[in-house]
């Protein structure tokens, strides 16, 4: 089992590892990087998140959990969780692949070991890469904050709700997430 590559990959070569492997890899600038093992809060956090988007994106979209899409040629992430609305991606679409477009929503939940400013440089890569929203949970601290492709990020703590005009319809309580 592979801890990381030093060199860069091409999309060949990171395919070919990741689909020869036991292991989730994402491609990071050109290297492949394992995805930190969830522990508890993480798992809990997820199972959350996806119960509540998919029972809003019945009919809408596809809710699913560490789904990989390719932003760039160095860079396929694999968030934790993401929203694709059928706009994007039409319903009758049945491949067993990456994601072929850049979601609506990526959401990264915050793992022991990992830290907000890795998410928050994860986030501008998705946003640059035509994810129009990212989520990044934070189950110590209790938070999601929210980045945006035009405007500053915004931090909901226990007791706030997210809603967006992005999402018609959906209506998060940040306190049954965490």
């Amino acid at each position: 089992m592979l801890a990381s590559t030093t060199k860069k990959l091409t999309k060949v070569e990171f395919w070919a590892l990741a689909d020869a492997s036991d292991r989730t890899y994402e491609l990071i600038d050109g290297v492949a990087v394992p995805k930190m093992s969830p522990k508890y809060f993480h798992a809990r956090a997820a199972r959350r998140i996806l119960n509540i988007l998919e029972e809003w994106s019945r009919d809408r979209g596809r809710a699913e959990i560490e789904w990989a899409f390719d932003l760039r040629q160095d860079f396929t992430p694999v968030p934790d969780l993401i929203y694709v609305s059928f706009d994007r991606l039409s319903e009758s679409w049945n491949e067993n692949t990456a994601c072929p477009v850049p979601p609506e929503l990526a959401v990264e939940i915050i793992s022991p070991g990992q830290t907000f400013g890795q998410m928050t440089q994860k986030a501008g890569y998705y946003l640059t890469g035509g994810v129009l929203q990212v989520w990044v949970v934070d189950p110590e601290a209790k938070s999601v904050t929210v980045f945006y492709p035009d405007r500053a990020p915004k931090t909901y703590m226990e007791n706030s709700i997210i809603t967006d005009d992005l999402f018609p319809g959906l209506s998060v309580e940040i306190d049954r997430l965490l």
